[in-house]
């Protein structure tokens, strides 16, 4: 199979073409029944499926001699079998793939010992269903290990450390009762500061979305509620319509207008606070070298807000205490101290992890780590073989397309699971799926965990996909998949009892990683999603205009990047001040074409003749319509008389630490006069046509600057086409995470655009390591 591949999933493909062939049946013997029917030999879906099966005696009396496994106790015999699958040898299955004879090495550089899985997938604070603290990374939650889980999260039992000094985490100050009061049923109510304080999470919140949202409420007067009753000095509250918390607001309104009246001196005073509590817990010595850490700071007490539908958004996150958190630390290093009055829950000294502290939330129950930051040398190496992994598979895909589709035909139900499951993952970029804890309450999916409901199936081999995925966010997609495909789909779906049944009830996440691991050490699901964002990327990054402005290049890399996070369903949500963004560019653009007609009409002044030789200069801009001139040259005019007011005040402060005197008003007023005459002036010659002409200015230097303003225009209006594409997709998330960053670098040096368009000065420290490749390389 070519790689070209991966872009026809949206093409239509071959189909079987006879309907009969829907009714061929699958082979159900004892060692390919439903995951939730094998008892303890095969971990429970998070969906169990009620589909059962029923081998015929002589078929189980076969595989039970072949494969070893004892009898299920399933007694609902639902399915049918032809002959030919009782017949069924396991000698015909595809042999599996050895890694060593297909992989070819995709780096010369000397193969460093095994990552940690701490390293590789801790990298973005995140909020949602998260497992870790993250700094700049959407990965998926690692499908094959789930150290996370583990209270001290272990490692894979290599050294990362030799030596780890540290000097802790820092935690939020407590708590300063405002003493504003809120209303309930009209009236003021006193609050204890501990229900004060959750108050003020929601008043913080008034002016947001979340508000609007019924389950953001619930979660929230629950909780604040159960705050409520602890002390007998607060109010009886009991209906949250009832409760105002506006005064709340106001009064953190207020208290964010003196932040921004603060004087330079009081800002500076914060800012030299800040960085020595950085430079107090923002770094930590590694093997004796001082590396930065990513996130020193405890979570402070908040509403959990939670990405897409979260069932907890709106839950109170308690204020973490120092009982709660573990420190790891090198055991010759000094443990650092805990605040005042309280204990570290634990020290330990395990160098096969790369965190420094731990704790776990309340609200989803989550454990967070504190981790290196992404700049760090452990995590560059996490990330630098994350994506030679990933370019590894380029050199195995072909072969692992052509087993999966040779398995969609196999007898074995489990093993035609897989091979459509495998597809969906490759094709399409899902994420695998995890099983999920009891008791979660998101219902949110993944390939292995997809159910019925979550597929609709048309003529036409046209597959309509609807699930929530990772952190809640909808999946909607609609593809034409190969012909071979849609028939194992119906298959499956004969069987059904519900369209709660699991689609892949044979199939889950650790068989399915298991099964990839026997092409290559380390290969798992997830990093399809890596190899093929970072393939497609590279592919759409061939439509660059070789001539184009650096502009049209940016916007061209930015659509190539779009088009990966459309693969990999990275969305976000139209923002609130999208609108008034987009009038800002349009006031940009109409500025611009105001200067522009301002030039033409001042060529026009200096060479009258050149109204009938070139008649578009005497042409109007379009969107230039009186009013809209009047606005904008009053708001020059205001523009220039604040600066006007702003230099006299500078002024007068530099000559009173000099010793002088104040300059007089009378100097200011004059000079705003001028500012409001000069409106003037510039509205009368709007409207005649007749420019004030300076002695320097030619028809020729005044048509560079036409051109000059036009180029401005060409821009802007670039900016414009690429946020209105982008505004409902997340481009961040790949660019930083799915996509090999040497690819862009590789691309800047190519396109001659420089690398700080694309990466921030953060970003270029985070892939130092990918800085340094020429303008060939290829992934």
């Amino acid at each position: 199979m070519k790689d070209a591949e991966l872009e026809s999933v949206k093409k239509v493909g071959k189909a079987n073409g006879k309907k009969s062939a829907v009714k061929e049946e699958l082979s159900d013997s004892e060692s390919d029944v439903p995951l939730g029917k094998r008892g303890n030999k095969g971990k429970k879906s998070a969906t169990p499926s009620k589909r059962t099966t029923r081998a015929n005696t002589a078929n189980a009396a076969q595989v039970k001699q072949e494969n070893k496994t004892p009898k299920t106790n399933d007694t609902k015999a639902k399915r049918k079998r032809n002959e030919s699958d009782s017949e069924f040898d396991d000698k015909k299955r595809p042999a599996k793939s050895t890694a060593k004879s297909a992989v070819k090495k995709a780096s010369p550089q000397k193969k460093k010992k095994k990552e940690d899985p701490a390293e590789k997938d801790m990298s973005e604070k995140k909020k949602g269903k998260q497992k870790v603290v993250k700094e700049e990374s959407d990965e998926e939650d690692d499908e094959e290990y789930r150290w996370w889980e583990a209270e001290n999260a272990k490692g894979d039992g290599t050294v990362k450390w030799n030596t780890l000094e540290h000097n802790g985490v820092y935690f939020p100050p407590e708590y300063v009762p405002h003493n504003v009061k809120m209303k309930y049923d009209g009236k003021e109510v006193h609050l204890e500061p501990e229900a004060e304080e959750v108050a003020t999470f929601y008043a913080a919140a008034l002016n947001t979305e979340h508000v609007e949202n019924p389950t953001f409420n619930e979660n929230f007067f629950r909780d604040f509620k159960a705050i409520l009753d602890k002390s007998d000095k607060n109010p009886p509250i009991e209906d949250f319509k009832k409760c105002d918390f506006t005064p709340i607001l106001d009064h953190l309104e207020r208290e964010k207008e003196k932040r921004k009246a603060m004087s330079k001196e009081e800002k500076q005073k914060l800012k030299e606070e800040k960085l020595q509590l950085e430079e107090k817990y923002g770094y930590c010595y590694l093997d004796g070298r001082k590396q930065k850490v990513g996130n020193f700071r405890i979570e402070p007490p908040s509403l959990f807000r939670g990405r897409g539908k979260h069932p907890k958004t709106g839950s109170l996150k308690l204020r973490v205490q120092p009982e709660q958190v573990t420190i790891n630390i090198g055991k010759a290093a000094k443990v650092p101290e805990p605040p005042a009055g309280h204990n570290w829950n634990k020290v330990i000294h395990d160098n096969t992890v790369t965190w420094l502290a731990t704790w776990k939330e309340n609200v989803n129950e989550n454990i967070k780590y504190v981790f290196l930051a992404a700049n760090s040398t452990l995590k560059g190496q996490s990330d630098f073989k994350k994506f030679e992994k990933a370019r590894e598979l380029k050199d195995i895909v072909a072969k692992i397309r052509h087993d999966y589709n040779k398995d969609m035909t196999n007898k074995v139900t489990a093993i035609r699971q897989r091979a459509t499951a495998m597809y969906f993952i490759d094709r399409l970029a899902l994420r695998a799926g995890n099983e999920k804890k009891e008791g979660e309450e998101a219902d949110t999916v993944g390939c292995c965990s997809l159910r019925f409901e979550h597929i609709r199936l048309e003529a036409g081999n046209t597959v309509h996909f609807d699930f929530l995925g990772k952190d809640s966010i909808r999946y909607q997609n609609t593809v034409t998949v190969d012909g071979q495909v849609f028939k194992n789909l119906k298959l499956f779906q004969r069987h059904k009892e519900s369209d709660k049944d699991q689609l892949f009830d044979r199939v889950n996440t650790q068989e399915l990683n298991k099964h990839l691991s026997s092409y290559m050490d380390g290969l798992t699901a997830k990093v399809f999603r890596t190899y093929n964002a970072s393939h497609t990327f590279q592919e759409q990054l061939k439509n660059t205009p070789v001539s184009g402005s650096v502009n049209e290049k940016i916007l061209a890399y930015n659509r190539a990047n779009r088009e990966v996070a459309i693969l990999c369903n990275h969305q976000r949500t139209v923002s609130k001040t999208f609108d008034n963004q987009m009038n800002r560019i349009e006031d940009k653009i109409r500025a611009l074409k105001y200067q522009k007609m301002r030039l033409k009409k001042t060529m026009l002044t200096l060479d009258p003749k050149l109204k009938k030789k070139r008649p578009e200069l005497d042409e109007p801009e379009s969107d230039l319509g009186e009013e809209w001139c009047e606005e904008y040259e009053k708001h020059l005019e205001e523009k220039e008389k604040d600066r006007l007011r702003k230099k006299f005040e500078k002024d007068n402060e530099k000559r009173k630490s000099e010793g002088k005197g104040p300059l007089s008003e009378s100097e200011l007023n004059e000079q705003l006069e001028e500012a409001e005459e000069k409106t003037k002036q510039l509205s009368k010659e709007r409207k005649t046509g007749k420019m004030e002409v300076k002695k320097s200015q030619t028809v020729e230097k005044v048509e560079a600057q036409i051109e000059k303003v036009n180029e401005r225009i060409k821009v802007v209006n670039l900016t414009k086409v690429e946020k209105e594409e982008n505004k409902t997709t997340a481009l961040g998330t790949s660019k930083i995470n799915y996509i090999d960053p040497r690819i862009s670098a590789a691309w800047c040096y190519k396109h001659d655009v420089p690398i700080d368009k694309i990466f921030n000065k953060s970003l270029r420290d985070k892939f130092k390591w990918a800085m340094e490749v020429d303008k060939n390389w290829k992934f």
